[in-house]
């Protein structure tokens, strides 16, 4: 019989599809049963204008059968069976795709919902077979028809019999090699676990003949083998119904089975879209973060289907970093199931459902926030830190997304707020929104500037994580207040007879600010006294644009070493504590004892403000001297 050539030039077109548009080898049967279920649905749907042409409902089904011994794995259909044209049309024309010229033809019937498009799907078979027959028997015929290919070489085409009309595709398994263990495909156990993995949403029901182990009627302790036949599918996807007749409880259930947590999610979340994108997604928010979460280990995505058939387990473009703690699925029809990896990125479709999923997760967060704010806040404390880093991210360009769901604690009842919640609860004549930065909340609260602006009445969020204080400089302004860092020389909130005061006692002590300052050398760029501070005798403040906090996050940077970044610090001493008067009445006559308090009250400053001393030998020697 003389072998006929596929149409296309086919050594390297069927290399490519086998080798770069699947990255997994088992995709090879989720195609064939996508296949399967596409041939069913041509037969139901002509059976609509012909009642002859089809089956019971419950009557469809496709199915597999495993022969161990002869390497074989088929998977069987009753659809609508393929001709001799079609045959040679679909099967010897590498890229020809039925479904493809089915739907284009009956595309505006709703009753049509074809999953393959791009008729590279069969071929995928070759990545686990030498050799591939199908014997398929079309509607309105009597006799059957053989295909039959042993890859790039070329295919034959014969009459051939089958009982019943639908189609039989017969794998050749390849024989295992020290790489791969091709075998594996005829194991019942990985064929149950590929069909529950990429198809258990398919309509129809994929049934396969499957051995238990049961116990022996009348012999006790005894247990016998018996091939029993099961159904592998689930077939009716949870998020295909409608919400409302979907309970709490089968959320949960869906959620910690799928994505294998062991408590149910904090909100759910679900959308259906139809128009520019048309898709359904069912989204869920982790009521905590998972042990690995901020780590590079890590892996965000949605799980992303076609027609109830999964393409990705986990599409990283469906979602951005920020919301990247979101678990769930998306179900579209306009995404072809063939689609590989690389496609997918620049597919116009994904990034309209991107865009929108997005907008969804904002407006449900915020949703939150306001009908359940203990809900948000566990939300938040478990995966605010990656909003936050989301702000400061790609140069502040999310943060119309963003600002509106961070939070910080607070000095107002030492809650979290939000930043609308702070600008609302301002004074009238407030532009700015105060904070400090720090370690933990009890350190900042000891900060003296801290104490100061509280006491003029301000609120100050206390921000204690390292992208704090980044962020919000990203941010640069919310609702036309800008971020002052209350440690910042730039700040003052004395009043103006205050400053006049300040400044010419100051310019009378020029002599005396000036030893300190030698004393401690490029540790800070001056000294002066200050009318900020109520109570503690000395504090750092830095200017620039770099604060103390933010030297200590750089500096802890992998990297960093050999490069410190300084923030240039200034050590003033509160005029109002008696600590100002020694200072002047000890100079000049005793210039060495002021060196040695001006570096006292330096490292009293330092460890207020939770910077760890230099010379510890030193302050302690001069605490000595000073005690004797």
């Amino acid at each position: 019989m003389k072998k006929k050539q596929f149409k296309t030039e086919s050594q390297k077109l069927l290399d490519m599809m086998i080798h770069s548009i699947y990255t997994h080898k088992e995709i090879f049967l989720r195609e064939l049963i996508s296949n399967a279920s596409d041939a069913i649905d041509k037969r139901h749907f002509r059976s609509l204008t012909d009642s002859t042409l089809g089956l019971d409902k419950d009557a469809y089904e496709i199915r597999l059968r495993v022969d161990r011994e002869a390497r074989t794995l088929t998977v069987s259909d009753n659809g609508c069976g393929m001709t001799q044209e079609d045959m040679e049309q679909n099967l010897g024309t590498i890229a020809k795709s039925g479904s493809f010229d089915f739907k284009k033809e009956h595309g505006a019937n709703e009753e049509v919902d074809i999953i393959g498009q791009f008729g590279v799907g069969f071929y995928s078979a070759f990545m686990v077979a030498d050799t591939i027959t199908v014997t398929s028997r079309p509607l309105g015929a009597s006799s059957a028809f053989i295909w039959e290919s042993s890859g790039a070489d070329g295919y034959t085409v014969t009459d051939g019999e089958r009982d019943e009309v639908g189609t039989d595709i017969v794998l050749h398994i390849k024989d295992d090699t020290d790489d791969e263990t091709y075998g594996e495909f005829l194991e019942e156990y990985r064929l149950r676990s590929l069909v529950k993995k990429y198809s258990d949403y398919i309509r129809y029901p994929i049934r396969m003949a499957v051995s238990h182990r049961k116990p022996k009627e009348g012999a006790e302790g005894e247990y016998e083998t018996v091939i029993e036949d099961e159904t592998l599918n689930s077939r009716i996807p949870l998020w295909k119904r409608s919400a409302s007749e979907v309970t709490k409880e089968e959320y949960d259930r869906f959620y910690t089975d799928k994505f294998m947590d062991y408590e149910a999610p904090l909100k759910v979340i679900t959308q259906t879209s139809e128009g520019t994108a048309t898709y359904t997604a069912l989204l869920f928010l982790p009521s905590h973060a998972p042990f690995n979460y901020y780590t590079k280990d890590y892996e965000k995505g949605l799980e992303l289907y076609s027609s109830g058939v999964l393409i990705m387990d986990k599409c990283a473009d469906l979602l951005p970093d920020y919301f990247g703690f979101v678990k769930g699925l998306v179900d579209s029809s306009d995404l072809s199931l063939n689609i590989s990896r690389e496609m997918l990125q620049h597919d116009r479709q994904l990034k309209v459902m991107a865009k929108a999923i997005e907008k969804k997760i904002k407006n449900e967060l915020l949703k939150l926030l306001a009908s359940d704010r203990e809900a948000y806040e566990t939300f938040f404390r478990a995966f605010g830190l990656q909003l936050k880093y989301g702000l400061y991210s790609d140069y502040g360009m999310h943060k119309d997304v963003l600002e509106d769901l961070v939070m910080f604690p607070s000095s107002k009842e030492k809650k979290l707020v939000t930043l609308k919640e702070y600008v609302e609860g301002c004074k009238e004549e407030q532009t700015s929104i105060y904070y400090a930065a720090g370690e933990t909340v009890e350190k900042i609260e000891l900060l003296p500037q801290v104490e100061a602006v509280r006491e003029k009445g301000y609120e100050v969020l206390y921000l204690t994580d390292d992208v704090d204080e980044f962020a919000l400089k990203m941010l640069s302004k919310y609702m036309d207040h800008d971020f002052k860092n209350v440690t910042a020389d730039a700040l003052d909130l004395s009043t103006e007879e205050e400053k006049q005061a300040v400044a010419e006692e100051n310019k009378n002590a020029d002599a005396l600010l000036a030893c300190m300052k030698e004393a401690l050398g490029d540790a800070v760029s001056a000294v002066r006294f200050t009318a900020s501070l109520k109570k503690r005798p000395a504090c750092l403040s830095t200017e620039g644009e770099v604060s103390a906090e933010m030297e200590k996050v750089l500096n802890k940077m992998p990297g960093a070493e050999g490069a410190a970044v300084k923030a240039s610090m200034i050590l003033e001493i509160n005029r109002e504590h008696r600590i100002a008067e020694v200072l002047k009445q000890l100079y000049p006559a005793q210039e060495d004892k002021v060196k040695a308090y001006a570096k006292i009250l330096y490292a009293q400053a330092r460890l207020i403000g939770g910077m760890s001393i230099e010379d510890p030998g030193e302050l302690s020697e001069l605490i000595t001297d000073l005690m004797v």
